[in-house]
Order: structure tokens, then sequence, then C-alpha cells
């Protein structure tokens, strides 16, 4: 058994070598995250696989959340990938409350440390309306359900030191920080800004190439 576990590293040693700098670049440099659902519409739609950078943050050990060394903390308007202990899943949100900030959301409208942000309608369907959402520092699109939801409101918060508050795009159809509560510090893996390629799920996953490498 020995000779053979030997006999076999000679023989495949570079392949080895390979597969193991591969797992640890995706673990601790780049990766990419598919998106299942349509919580982040219009941003990013189902099918769509998005960059990860996994160094936006931190340094880490591989395999780990263990932070060797922090270059910066997530911004109000970042898109950031989470491994949520609350969800059960690995999670794609918009950050909206970086801690201290004081948020609060009537009808869809959203209010940061006492400013209310500015909305400017996009397009309209019969269920739903896509607004400019001018966020300090970003102007992004959130997708509006007319009818509302009880997802559509939430009192005066304030984001505890080491937590975010996170949202999803499309603002009535997203499990978030209104449903999992604020985002851990330590669970925040990565940000993406462009998608890498995306299939069509609905379309016998053919290619949408429109959407490669395009920005977020």
């Amino acid at each position: 058994m020995k000779k053979w576990i030997l006999r076999s590293w000679r023989e495949n040693k570079s392949l080895i070598l390979f597969i193991a700098l591969m797992l640890i670049f995706r673990s601790a440099v780049a990766d990419w995250s598919d998106v299942p659902t349509g919580s982040m519409k219009p941003t990013i739609v189902e099918g769509d696989r998005i960059f990860v950078n996994k160094l936006a943050y931190d340094i880490r050990i591989p395999f780990t959340k263990v932070s060797l060394f922090t270059f910066s903390d997530p911004v109000r308007g970042d898109i950031v990938i989470f491994d949520s202990k609350a969800s059960g899943k690995r999670l794609v949100k918009r950050v909206v409350g970086s801690p201290g900030d004081i948020i609060e959301l009537n009808d869809n409208i959203l209010t940061i440390n006492g400013e209310q942000l500015d909305y400017v309608t996009i397009t309209s369907s019969a269920s739903t309306v896509d607004k400019l959402e001018n966020m300090p520092g970003i102007e992004h699109v959130v997708r509006i359900d007319k009818r509302g939801s009880r997802l559509s409101s939430f009192r005066s918060l304030e984001v505890p030191s080491e937590h975010y508050l996170v949202l999803g795009d499309n603002r009535d159809n997203s499990v978030d920080s209104r449903v999992i509560g604020f985002v851990p510090r330590n669970e925040i893996v990565g940000r993406s800004r462009s998608v890498v390629l995306s299939l069509d799920y609905d379309n016998y996953y053919i290619p949408r190439q429109d959407r490669f490498f395009h920005a977020l």
C-alpha cells in the first residue's frame, strides 16, 4: 500500500500540486459564485456566475475564516458574498448599513442616518417598477413590487459593531437582513463587481453572451 501511494505520488505529482494550488487559490484569493435566485434582480439575474474577490477585505488562512490581515471593511453599496449561519447558505446581497448607521425602510424608501434617499423610476411593468436608488457614493437599480410586501418597511435600527445590514436589490423578494438579521463581519468572504458568465435557465442553459464580464 505504501509503495502504491509513493508510486502514485511520483506519477501524478504535477497534477496533485496543481489541484492543491487551485483549491487554495479558490479558497483564499478568488472564486466564482452561482446565483440561483432572483433576489438581486435586476442587477444580478438567475444563472449569473459572479466573480468573487476574496482579497477585497482580508487575507485569510485557506479553508478557514481566520483573517491574517485586513485591507478594508465593506462599505455601503458593496455587493458582498457571505456564508450565512442564520440561513445555512452562501448569499449574495448589497450592503446598505455599516456599523453605527441608523437605517429605516418605509414603503421601500430607505432612510440612512436621517437622510431619505432619492429614487427615479426607470421602467415599469404590470407588477413591478425598477427605480434608480441614489445611495451616498453609489447609484444602482432596485426592483419594487407594486403591491408591496411584509418586507417593504422596517423601523429605525442601529447597525451593531462588527455587523452589516444587507438587502437584496429585488426588495420585496429577498431573504436578507430583514429575515436573517445583521450579518457578522466574519461571515463576509468577498466582494463582487462583475459577472463572469451567465446561463439562461429558462432556455436550455444557453449562455447569455451579453452578460459575460458584465459590470455590476
